[in-house]
């Protein structure tokens, strides 16, 4: 096979290794794993029917040997974890926009984070992937009956966790442009009318960047959380660049000197914000730019 064979795959790949694992970088690290595989045994003379097929099936396996292994790393994980923000803007290229297209919204990341490592494969495999139960066996190592149990376990938590009513992409940006106003102006009343009751801000520093350890609960103290946040970001020199991250309406947070120094993402459903992310951990934003030592610019200005 040829490099451009090799690389026409690598979208494919990264949307199931992505959801899989939640990181860009682990991810990218499978994905190339995968395709060097495809590579030596396209090489060695063995014929493939479908390698857009055999790379998936490649992909799927070391994404769940990772996904069990990174369980236990995660537990020992400094607050709250969240996945690696993807960023697409209308001007990057199709491939890209296509991987991005093909890519869940932070928030299913984070539902899907609920699931075990069997759960979450057989979930994504068979109802975003519509791979058959037989496959999905063969790859997760169990038989299709528990397969299919997996599956429908995964299915049933995820429904009863997802929200009744989406929002419309117009809808999603005009309640994210009110709330942005309202978060830098520090228009508490204005900001909590958009939130829902049952509000969720989730932060993840890693105990690399400064966030908060517990996820904040509540329409009155997010609103009062995200408005003493920001103006205090905005104090040390920050500005703030609407961006859809995730394929959700989001925000970077860049520093002076135009690094990249943390994203928002917000979860828009049913007329109101339901939760918001922020992710200033900078081992998962390397993946987007440079970054900036928030801790560094803070001792500088005090």
């Amino acid at each position: 096979m040829t490099d451009h064979d090799l690389d026409a795959l690598r979208p494919s790949a990264f949307a199931i290794a992505y959801r899989m694992l939640g990181s860009v970088s682990e991810a990218e690290d499978v994905v190339q794993e995968g395709l060097l595989r495809l590579h030596q045994v396209s090489e060695g003379g063995e014929r493939i029917e479908s390698p857009r097929a055999y790379l998936s099936t490649i992909v799927s396996r070391l994404a769940l040997d990772q996904l069990r292994s990174a369980r236990a790393r995660r537990e020992t994980y400094v607050g709250e974890w969240l996945p690696e923000p993807l960023v697409i803007s209308d001007e990057d290229d199709p491939a890209r926009k296509a991987e991005m297209a093909d890519s869940l919204s932070l928030a299913f990341l984070v539902l899907l984070e609920s699931l075990s490592p069997e759960q979450r494969a057989a979930f994504l495999l068979h109802e975003v992937f519509d791979e058959p139960y037989a496959k999905i066996a063969e790859i997760i190592g169990t038989s299709e009956q528990n397969a299919r149990q997996l599956t429908s376990r995964a299915r049933r938590h995820v429904e009863a966790q997802r929200p009744r009513f989406e929002a419309t992409r117009e809808q999603q940006d005009e309640l994210a442009e009110r709330f942005f106003a309202a978060a830098e102006d520090g228009d508490l009343e204005s900001l909590e009318d958009l939130l829902a009751h049952d509000v969720v801000l989730r932060g993840d520093g890693g105990g690399k960047a400064p966030a908060a350890k517990r996820a904040v609960h509540g329409r009155n103290k997010v609103a009062r959380a995200l408005a003493a946040g920001l103006r205090s970001t905005l104090r040390y020199g920050f500005t703030l660049r609407r961006e859809r991250i995730n394929g959700q309406p989001g925000a970077l947070f860049l520093d002076p000197e135009g690094r990249l120094a943390g994203v928002a993402i917000l979860d828009i459903a049913e007329g109101q914000i339901q939760g918001v992310h922020g992710i200033t951990n900078p081992d998962k934003l390397r993946h987007l730019g440079p970054v900036a030592d928030i801790r560094e610019l803070r001792r500088r200005r005090t």
